[in-house]
């Protein structure tokens, strides 16, 4: 980790897992919906949204680089980590303004960094690359990182010692997003090499699956414990989803009924990702309201 003197102290949790007991979908939960977008670039990417509403991503410049990005009051501000050789990616911001994602070093390999203060942090065990995506209000940190084995494990990181996360029966496993209860929301490989949700909770896994979905990839969870989701239909087709209440809502965009791909959801009943429209080949932000 650079700029920083750490220890580094790995533990490897995994414990009790369960079924979610309620998978109940309902239709019942309107969304307004809003496109972002970088003017003059050739592809905005929207990953987060932070309480005051600032989005976080990426997009790429006209002259084709790719550059961490904040959007805020309309206006956009670059974020680049100075080691990165063709991108950074911007996926959460908290209320301290601290942003995580990652960006591509020399190797070409994913090295995930905290952003704050102006300072930017390497974060991430020791691998085949990390991915930083989920920052809560104390300012641990929840990713994912490739062992030497090319094989994913969630982590958290508290700013002193990493804390490992393996879902139990997981080929792979990622930790997304953390919110201030500790709460973390996961994605995970299953032996059929499907994509299925977990929420860590009390030391506990639980599955957390839409409805009647191929892939269910879990990403950022807020302080209500609400997760929102991609999902893919029978056709391979990505939407959005909400778990809420225990009950889960679709949505997609209009502008893209078969390619919405949220990301971030924040305290204020908003979420946020990015959309591919009919007949387009580059993505626009987006953030709705639910």
């Amino acid at each position: 980790m650079k700029n920083c003197v750490w220890h580094l102290s790995l533990l490897v949790v995994v414990l009790a897992f369960t079924v979610a007991s309620t998978a109940q979908e309902s239709s019942k939960l309107a969304f307004k919906f809003q496109t972002l977008n970088v003017k003059g670039s050739q592809e905005t990417d929207i990953y987060g949204i932070s309480n005051s509403g600032a989005a976080v991503g990426s997009y790429i410049d006209s002259g084709g680089i790719e550059h961490g990005l904040i959007l805020a009051g309309g206006k956009a501000k670059n974020i680049d980590d100075p080691n990165t050789t063709t991108g950074t990616f911007c996926y959460n911001m908290n209320a301290s303004r601290a942003i995580v994602g990652y960006y591509l070093n020399s190797s070409g390999l994913a090295q995930g960094f905290l952003y704050k203060g102006g300072k930017f942090t390497d974060v991430g065990p020791a691998g085949n690359g990390s991915y930083a995506l989920g920052i809560n209000t104390k300012g641990v940190i929840a990713g994912y990182y490739y062992d030497s084995s090319n094989v994913e494990h969630g982590f958290i990181w508290n700013g002193k010692n990493y804390t490992i996360l393996d879902v139990p029966t997981a080929t792979n496993s990622g930790a997304w997003g953390i919110n201030d209860k500790g709460w973390i929301s996961l994605f995970w490989i299953d032996s059929k090499k499907n994509y299925e949700g977990a929420l860590y909770k009390g030391k506990k896994y639980t599955t957390i699956n839409v409805p009647g979905a191929v892939w269910s990839i879990a990403h950022s969870i807020n302080s209500a414990g609400d997760v929102v989701f991609s999902w893919t239909d029978s056709s391979g087709n990505y939407h959005g989803a909400i778990r809420t209440g225990g009950k889960y809502y679709k949505f997609s965009d209009p502008k893209a009924p078969n390619n919405t791909r949220p990301d971030g959801i924040n305290d204020h009943r908003t979420v946020a990702g990015r959309f591919e429209g009919t007949g387009k080949s580059t993505y626009l932000g987006f953030k709705a309201t639910y």
